[in-house]
């Protein structure tokens, strides 16, 4: 489903004409996945801007505001440090800027392991400050009775198992996942709980492939893929990694355009024109009427 785009200059914000898109739903999600099935696979992408969500909205079933954002926005060493004030503001600008994706908002580190009623006291803050359909956090079998408690009150929960990143210092780094048996063990009892307690959907990062597969047949719930296998219900990439604006990236990432030099390409042209004096030109100036 698409639609034409205009950008009105008095709010410098872009409207659909003539009408706005649905928004997706949590159920509308869940229905994608039909007797263990999913036709058409899930398209997820990140977004912390409000044009960046613009741009990507007509074409993803969910934006995910993740905390990659301290990476990404931020160049924090991490997603550690990353703060609710962050992901509230950000998650604000992301809802703003779409009205056909499910918007997903990431719990930061340190706002919900401490219990339950923490973890809700968090996401309420978050749906209510940003106007998103669902949280996101990280953890299986430990997260369990967390998800639980949100579900049952009302917040919809995408569980996150695998590689955590959240959980790197503990994990020893950002390597895969699963190349032990009891690491393969842990992964498919995690997926398990966090969909038995409620998850609506769950992220299934940079496991091995067979695990993904397995993970992704045994669940009712769609499980999104990044680093996990092509026959996952739907896969998730951080958009600027998708769009090249980074020398590194991980394995799982291609890259669809190298936006970095695009953008090189125009500063330097730029840079140029204003030291030759030929920018601005005739075109972009105000003269007095005669």
């Amino acid at each position: 489903m698409s639609t034409t785009y205009k950008l009105d200059t008095s709010t410098s914000r872009a409207n659909p004409t003539p009408k706005p898109l649905k928004r997706l739903t949590v159920p509308a999600i869940q229905r994608r996945k039909f007797e263990g099935k999913t036709e058409e696979p899930l398209v997820m992408l990140t977004a912390y801007t409000a044009r960046t969500a613009q741009l990507l909205d007509a074409h993803c079933d969910m934006l995910l505001v993740g905390d990659s954002l301290g990476q990404v926005i931020y160049g924090l060493p991490s997603t550690l440090p990353v703060t609710l004030d962050m992901m509230c503001n950000h998650g604000a600008a992301v809802v703003r800027g779409s009205y056909h994706s499910l918007v997903i908002v990431d719990m930061p580190f340190g706002s919900y392991e401490k219990s339950p009623e923490q973890a809700f006291e968090s996401a309420s803050r978050i749906m209510a400050e940003t106007g998103c359909a669902a949280v996101k956090l990280e953890g299986g079998q430990s997260m369990a009775t967390t998800i639980s408690f949100l579900s049952q009150r009302g917040i919809p929960v995408m569980a996150h198992i695998g590689l955590t990143p959240q959980a790197v210092n503990a994990l020893g780094g950002y390597a895969a996942r699963g190349r032990s048996q009891e690491e393969h063990e842990k992964i498919l009892a995690d997926a398990k709980a966090v969909a038995d307690a409620g998850a609506f959907a769950m992220v299934a990062e940079g496991v091995l492939e067979p695990i993904a597969i397995s993970v992704t047949k045994t669940v009712d719930v769609p499980v999104i893929g990044i680093g996990a296998s092509p026959q996952c219900d739907g896969q998730v990439l951080v958009t600027e990694d998708m769009l090249g604006m980074f020398e590194r990236t991980a394995r799982f990432v291609k890259r669809y355009h190298n936006i970095s030099e695009v953008i090189e390409e125009a500063a330097t042209k730029y840079a140029d024109e204003v030291r030759s004096r030929s920018f601005p030109g005739p075109d972009q100036l105000y003269q007095p009427k005669k």
